[in-house]
């Protein structure tokens, strides 16, 4: 589905992301693992489209998109959920699911059957949620655009045991039913292993480890040494 060549990018003249090799088939996830500026929220946000991209190339499906934008990019189906979400504060929930709506499996009804909370909340301003129910929206309003491939960044920060919790089995029961394939950067790396298949560690905008999400759940060690501050 997903494979990107040398890949180098960052912003302006500043280089982020290095010389990066990567492969991701169909229906599949992959844990993306580091320290904080590494380059994870950059690999995520070249592969949306919203950085400067000086090398390499990425092809979706065999074609290059190296030079596409975000917004077709989207059309092709690669959905991002943001780390900082991105709600639009000043439209209700309802408005900020339908804006992402394209036609497809995803529809406003399917999404509050993922995301009940959201249909109680439909009525609400982006900005009178809670942080929960904030990236709850920002998934589901991905959802709308019914991905192929959903990059998530950091969709467990700042939130509740209680709530994460709900997340990773709503994530994991989404990809399997739904069959799409998921980039998963998440700073907890056992919760990252476990809604994995594979996994990939940065450094300095480089790859130093890959594997099975399996053998680096079983040896956390592996993982540790190059997140450990």
């Amino acid at each position: 589905m997903l494979e990107i060549y040398n890949l180098t990018a960052g912003y302006g003249d500043a280089i982020v992301i290095e010389d990066l090799s990567l492969s991701l088939q169909e229906n599949k996830s992959l844990a993306v693992l580091g320290r904080n500026g590494v380059g994870k929220s950059t690999l995520m946000m070249t592969l949306a489209g919203h950085t400067r991209q000086t090398g390499g190339r990425i092809l979706w499906r065999g074609r290059d998109i190296s030079a596409q934008p975000p917004s077709e990019r989207a059309r092709l189906g690669i959905g991002w959920v943001p780390q900082e979400r991105n709600i639009f504060h000043s439209l209700t929930v309802e408005e900020n699911l339908r804006v992402a709506a394209t036609s497809g499996f995803y529809n406003l009804e399917k999404v509050y059957g993922v995301f009940p909370r959201l249909h109680e909340r439909r009525r609400n301003m982006g900005d009178k949620l809670s942080g929960g129910e904030q990236q709850m929206l920002a998934i589901g309003r991905a959802l709308m655009t019914n991905p192929k491939l959903l990059l998530l960044d950091e969709p467990f920060e700042g939130l509740a045991p209680v709530i994460v919790e709900e997340l990773e089995a709503t994530l994991s029961r989404l990809r399997r039913e739904d069959g799409f394939a998921t980039l998963l950067v998440e700073q907890r790396a056992e919760d990252a292993l476990r809604l994995s298949d594979d996994a990939i560690v940065l450094d300095r905008g480089r790859i130093v480890e890959s594997g099975s999400a399996e053998h680096m759940l079983n040896d956390i060690s592996v993982v540790q040494k190059w997140i450990a501050v």
